[in-house]
């Protein structure tokens, strides 16, 4: 562990802090602190930063009520910059947004970003603008029925690769699993976040089962 004495902070006594969501691993803001404000998160696990406009401390969320609950706070090499992990209320930008990176200046067209937060995001995109010819959008036509069949078929499918120990196929059936999974999610209104939270409230759970069972 890293003693906030050792951190390196400006001429100013900031340290430049880059904010990331727990669940999608996106960058969502870079803000400052100084000595005052990294203590008062650490003490809340709330983040507090400092701002340079206002030369005031600033608790995120205390207005909007989009506070960001920390996971972790951890310093670089040259223990001059900060990352800290985030579970958020909200959205992370003044303007509403997710994120206050949104702007693309360039993108590699051969290297585009995968994530499971762009596709559920291309998945939904399928189900409020119907493209023809789509299959997801085909899926939304039909109905839960035909998504829950489908669902209930990769299941199948999954078993058959698994049983038979052919990892290959089994990587591709629990894709096409976890595909319909999602337009399922989409369908009912579930997000990543949703499903993210029940498993760490499960793991909680499991932790302290475990703590319990060492004491005994």
């Amino acid at each position: 562990m890293v003693n906030i004495d050792e951190l390196k902070f400006d001429e100013k006594g900031l340290i430049p802090a880059i904010v990331v969501d727990s669940t999608s691993k996106k960058v969502l803001t870079l803000a400052y602190m100084n000595r005052e404000s990294l203590k008062i998160s650490m003490e809340k696990g709330l983040t507090c930063f400092y701002s340079r406009s206002r030369q005031e401390l600033w608790l995120k969320g205390e207005a909007s009520k989009n506070y960001q609950h920390i996971v972790s706070i951890t310093a670089d090499c040259d223990k001059d910059a900060l990352t800290i992990v985030v579970d958020k209320d909200g959205p992370a930008c003044h303007k509403g947004t997710d994120s206050c990176f949104n702007d693309i200046v360039w993108e590699s067209e051969e290297r585009s970003e995968f994530s499971l937060a762009s596709l559920m995001k291309l998945i939904e995109g399928r189900k409020t603008e119907k493209k023809e010819g789509s299959y997801t959008t085909y899926l939304f036509e039909k109905g839960i029925d035909k998504i829950l069949k489908k669902v209930g078929e990769e299941c199948t499918e999954v078993i058959i690769a698994g049983k038979a120990d052919d990892k290959k196929e089994t990587i591709y059936e629990i894709a096409d699993l976890t595909y319909h999974v999602m337009v399922l999610m989409i369908e009912m209104g579930i997000s990543l976040e949703d499903i993210h939270n029940e498993l760490a409230s499960r793991h909680v759970i499991d932790h302290k089962v475990k703590q319990e069972k060492m004491t005994k």
